[in-house]
């Protein structure tokens, strides 16, 4: 078998060796830390996926070794191959920031404003893209794109209206099940997710489209309004399933198991998939062997400071500004004799 070349490839002033044919984006989370951009479309285990959102828009300063000339527009870092020697800008670049800016407040142009009872809200990846590049107000003075609703069976609860087409849903379905019956319908503005004859999704894995969903559009029936996620609280737990690898995240309030999802890396992505009888039918502290407490990121509101082994993510300051540690944006004690002239008078 020949061997894998490696490139060198500086994102954000890191520089980090990478197997040829990696992304950006993969670069970026070899890293880690806020030098990788956000994703709401790309997802490492769907094949095909990425390209939609444009909100891991990166700026490529140098090409490569061998083409030292930068690229004129923004690139997509999920769908574009690093070259050895490249430097790419994420957080350092003000285009990027300006870009993202834009993306996030075309994704929320017709998104409602429905968090306080959205079932997704508190572990939503386009609420933590706007808290982080969204504005204080909206500047779309025309109605909002609204939706009829679509029954997708007993299990699965469709909300179109706040969908961003980003297509994981669609490469689920196609990828882990024998047929799919759902899809992008129409185009443009009028483009949604649904059935073309009001079918239901019922196959065996069809529930993963509800882990893959970054926003609240695809959300579990079975939970629906039942709890706020940050009041449960996230268990391992496994058992033996002759369909999946029956390891998952149980959500519990107290003894009750609210729901059951797969559980997930630090990129918000499911680790291994689960079939519908663990997730929808097991809801039973009985029907699972307890590992324990699930780690969560010190980022995330479900924290709250009560779990075990927190995930504190790699901290690139001092990296990404060459080397610099971070200081106060005023030393009193540098420019002021206050505290010298109080010490004399007391003494």
């Amino acid at each position: 078998m020949a061997e894998v070349k490696h490139i060198k490839v500086t994102i954000d002033n890191i520089t980090v060796e990478v197997p040829q044919g990696t992304t950006i984006l993969q670069a970026a989370r070899m890293i880690g830390g806020d030098v990788v951009p956000p994703a709401m479309c790309y997802y490492s285990k769907l094949e095909g996926s990425g390209g939609k959102c444009r909100t891991c828009l990166v700026e490529v300063a140098k090409g490569s070794e061998a083409d030292p000339r930068p690229m004129p527009k923004l690139v997509a870092s999920c769908r574009t191959g690093v070259m050895d020697g490249m430097e790419v800008r994420n957080i350092t670049s003000d285009r990027v920031k300006d870009a993202r800016n834009g993306v996030v407040e075309f994704l929320l142009l017709n998104h409602p404003l429905d968090c306080p009872i959205c079932d997704q809200a508190g572990e939503c990846h386009l609420q933590d893209l706007g808290y982080e590049h969204g504005k204080e107000a909206t500047r779309y003075e025309f109605k909002r794109r609204t939706f009829e609703k679509h029954d997708l069976g007993p299990y699965i609860q469709l909300h179109m209206t706040r969908c961003i087409l980003c297509y994981r849903c669609v490469y689920t379905a196609d990828q882990l099940t024998e047929k799919r019956v759902h899809g992008v319908l129409s185009r443009g503005d009028h483009a949604e997710i649904a059935t073309y004859i009001e079918k239901s999704l019922d196959n065996n894995f069809i529930g993963n489209v509800i882990d893959v969903c970054p926003v609240g559009a695809l959300t579990d029936k079975t939970f629906r309004f039942k709890n706020r996620v940050w009041f449960t609280k996230p268990v391992l737990a496994h058992r033996e399933c002759k369909s999946c690898c029956g390891k998952v995240t149980l959500w519990q309030r107290g003894d009750q198991v609210l729901r059951v999802t797969a559980r997930k890396d630090q990129w918000g992505e499911v680790e291994e998939w689960i079939c519908n009888e663990c997730r929808f039918d097991k809801k039973s502290t009985s029907d699972w062997t307890i590992e324990g407490p699930a780690q969560v990121s010190r980022h995330s509101v479900i924290s709250q400071g009560h779990y075990e082994k927190l995930v504190q993510p790699k901290e690139t300051f001092t990296a990404v500004h060459d080397g610099r540690q971070p200081q106060l944006l005023m030393d009193i004690h540098s420019v002021s004799e206050v505290n010298d002239k109080t010490a004399k008078t007391k003494s």
